[in-house]
């Protein structure tokens, strides 16, 4: 008896089937990443690898596209993707370059997230009291006298313009950065810096809606722990102060929820 080509097709879409417990009988396909992606990594990894360093020349697009052996089209799209992450710079008249990866630009990217984005209060604030209060226990370990005048500096500063909504603020904000600057590590700062200016309007607020005394006492509390060099205290204040910061938060959330279903 002959066998049709569709049924020993059938056959083996059976037996493999059986094999396979019921699986899947294909793998999905994967897509090859695009000529100027590759390229573009190429590059990016070069450049990791310090064999280009900062403010250094790179070659020109149609030795780039020799060099790679590709379209100086592929080297402009990759070299374009590059530029937008900013680790390329072009400029007019001097050709590409390598750009400086600046620490601003980088809280700034994350603070744009949280800004741009669906934002979550709770999310922020989980991550911000793992990071402040380990910040704090470590700028009680760390903080030299000129580092705790600073924040009490700023402390005195936001007390003296508790009654300007938009300077204390401003001073809250810099209290907790200065926090982090007396760490002495600057991946701390970059990372306080990320998620402080996301947070600037709940501050804004809630020193607005009155929790501006709470406030000023509690920073009292973390920066008298911080001069005593005395971390667990320094851990415990934090985490006291962003527990109040969260309550006041919720509490006006709830309130200003409350009052706009009253009115719909």
């Amino acid at each position: 008896m002959i066998v049709s080509v569709a049924q020993e097709q059938q056959d083996a879409v059976n037996a493999g089937s059986a094999d396979s417990g019921g699986g899947a009988l294909f793998a999905h396909v994967t897509r090859e990443p695009r000529l100027s992606d590759k390229v573009a990594d190429m590059m990016l990894e070069t450049i990791l690898s310090k064999r280009l360093r900062v403010g250094e020349r790179l070659p020109s697009e149609r030795e780039l596209g020799e060099q790679f052996g590709v379209s100086r089209t592929v080297v402009r799209e990759a070299v374009r993707a590059l530029v937008a992450k900013g680790i390329i710079e072009a400029r007019s008249g001097s050709g590409l370059r390598v750009a400086a990866v600046d620490a601003s630009a980088v809280s700034e990217s994350m603070s744009l997230y949280l800004r741009g984005g669906e934002f979550n209060f709770e999310n922020v604030h989980e991550v911000r009291t793992h990071l402040e209060t380990h910040i704090a226990a470590l700028a009680a370990e760390r903080a030299t006298e000129e580092d705790a005048a600073q924040i009490r500096s700023v402390h005195e500063r936001m007390t003296s313009e508790r009654s300007d909504i938009d300077a204390a603020a401003r001073d809250d904000l810099e209290f907790h950065r200065l926090i982090a600057v007396a760490t002495h590590n600057e991946l701390y700062l970059v990372l306080m810096d990320s998620i402080g200016n996301a947070l600037i309007d709940i501050r804004r607020e809630n020193l607005g809606s009155g929790s501006t005394p709470m406030t000023l006492e509690q920073h009292a509390r973390i920066l008298d722990a911080i001069e005593a060099h005395d971390p667990h205290a320094a851990r415990a204040a934090m985490e006291a102060h962003l527990d109040g910061v969260a309550t006041f938060w919720r509490e006006r959330s709830r309130h200003a929820a409350a009052a706009g279903a009253a009115e719909s």
